[in-house]
């Protein structure tokens, strides 16, 4: 049978390091040989593929090989990081009759066509499957593996091979439950209960994983609670931020009457329903003021709904597809921006914002209160009033919108710059593979 992986890989050209020093070689100190692992790494696809976009580079400007090995949709990368391309059928934009002949070759692809089939989502355990057996041929041109949240049971199987490194950025057990409470149907419920079955094959996998690292003290407490793991088990890097793309832009004038949000618009987690009802709430006092929404909703979804039973649909303005330079034009324009989440991980936008020199309003749900800290304005999750009246605030105060700008673009630069994530990184890696070296 033909190996799809072994078709796929797309091969970087002249020597790598794996051809230079020898595995085991490696000494305190020298260049690392690092695979990461993506079942889906597209950077507007949600936060992960931001994560593997920025680890990957900010890797090799320590000095590092790093080769990005991903599912579709791929992932933007640094022109240094080397991308292995390892294709499934990407059933959610190609959809179920996406299914030739030439996938009938790989056994994955049967799990993933049929999990869709079945209203599952079976992407994790697939790219599992494909990557493992990718690692069994070419596991040699790494000293260390990073997975990126895959947690399929195929990480196992490249465990007791090499060294392994998982990233966990928060238990998908709060975007279940999220999702869960936002609906009272009961046959939506059941929908809910088979997408996320794939949790069951997280929870085991995590369990038995050497090494694991998250990107906040949040993430670092909800994981040991949701998947049963000791605490100290799991190790706490933070998310770094591109401060030399997400900065401020003395060129660009804020529009006065702008306040903008970068969030998933129909996904639970993200809180959006409150932004809106606040923002329906503040138009009475402030009829000139605009909300920019990156997003994209879906049509005839609750988003939508809720934005036409507010009589809103020609005031909010939605944009996606964007490039990260019109992004961060449009975090220069904005008046302020608001973080209206109800759980997150890390919280990317938040910090994105506040690199830019953009006051924020953000909840304080998750991690966001550890990335925000006091340089912007926290507010409880859920609570369209308290978004009312902390955007009410800031409007009425300039002197405390260039305030908290300034405080939040010094926050990041001292605590979530990518240099600093890489250099932590680097220093567990090292640790791994001391700890495999005397086992």
């Amino acid at each position: 049978m033909t190996n799809q992986a072994e078709q796929a890989v797309t091969r970087p050209q002249g020597n790598t390091l794996a051809e230079i020093i020898p595995i085991g070689a490696a000494v305190e100190n020298a260049p690392l040989r690092v695979g990461i692992l993506g079942y889906r790494s597209h950077p507007y696809g949600g936060g992960q593929g931001i994560y593997i976009k920025y680890l990957s580079k900010a890797l090799v400007e320590a000095g590092h090989e790093v080769e990005v090995i991903s599912g579709e949709p791929y992932p933007h990368l640094d022109p240094r990081v080397k991308l292995i391309k390892l294709p499934g059928m990407n059933i959610y934009e190609n959809g179920l009759r996406s299914l030739r002949p030439r996938h009938l070759l790989h056994w994955s692809n049967w799990v993933e066509w049929f999990g869709k089939l079945t209203g599952g989502f079976a992407e994790p355990l697939s790219f599992g499957l494909r990557v493992d057996q990718y690692l069994q041929r070419h596991g040699h041109r790494y000293d260390l593996i990073h997975d990126n949240q895959s947690l399929a049971y195929g990480m196992l199987d490249i465990q007791r091979r090499q060294p392994l490194v998982t990233t966990i950025h928060h238990p998908i057990t709060s975007d279940k439950d999220i999702a869960l409470g936002a609906t009272a149907h009961w046959w939506q419920k059941l929908l809910i209960h088979r997408w996320y079955r794939f949790l069951g094959m997280q929870k085991k996998v995590a369990r038995k994983l050497d090494h694991v690292v998250t990107v906040s003290r949040c993430s670092q407490r909800d994981i040991a609670a949701a998947f049963a793991m000791p605490e100290e088990r799991i190790k706490l890097v933070y998310n770094g931020i591109d401060t030399d793309t997400f900065k401020p832009r003395p060129d660009v004038a804020r529009k006065p009457l702008r306040i903008m949000a970068t969030a998933s618009a129909d996904a639970p987690l993200k809180g959006v329903r409150y932004l809106i009802q606040a923002y329906a709430k503040l138009l009475p006092r402030y009829p000139g003021l605009e909300l920019l929404m990156v997003s994209k909703p879906k049509p005839g979804g609750g988003t939508e709904r809720l934005i036409a039973r507010l009589g809103l649909t020609e005031r909010i303005q939605f944009v996606s597809g964007i490039s990260t330079e019109q992004l961060v034009r449009y975090y220069a324009e904005a008046t302020l921006v608001v973080v209206p989440s109800i759980y997150e991980g890390f919280g990317l936008p938040a910090g994105e914002a506040m690199a830019c020199g953009a006051p924020v309003v953000s909840t304080t749900g998750g991690a966001l209160a550890e990335v925000v800290g006091d340089a912007g304005v926290l507010v409880p999750t859920r609570d369209a009033e308290a978004i009312e009246h902390a955007v009410a605030g800031l409007l009425d105060d300039p002197a405390a919108r260039e305030r908290h700008g300034s405080a939040g673009r010094e926050r990041i630069l001292e605590q979530f710059c990518w240099n600093v994530c890489a250099q932590q990184m680097t220093a567990y890696y090292r640790e791994v593979l001391s700890t495999h070296a005397n086992s």
